[in-house]
């Protein structure tokens, strides 16, 4: 939480423009233990969001094959 609340502060204090919104940090966790987010968050100032993702629920499995390989993209940076 006193990373992403630096982070929130250096882009509010940053990039923030007159009439823009404040700055709301998002943490993204592969497993959310919803009372240790809670008390953390308490004990934060910074806006910040918590959620929990899937892998298996981000790419429908007929987009995977479309992708290039790790290969692929190595090939091309070089």
């Amino acid at each position: 939480m006193g990373q992403i609340g630096t982070y929130v502060a250096a882009v509010d204090d940053i990039l923030r423009k007159e009439g823009d919104a404040p700055t709301v940090g998002l943490l993204v966790c592969k497993n959310k233990d919803n009372v240790l987010a809670q008390y953390a968050v308490n004990s934060s100032n910074a806006p910040v969001g918590i959620s929990e993702y899937e892998l298996s629920d981000l790419m429908p499995e007929n987009f995977k094959g479309t992708l290039p390989s790790i290969e692929e993209i190595e090939r091309e940076l070089k």
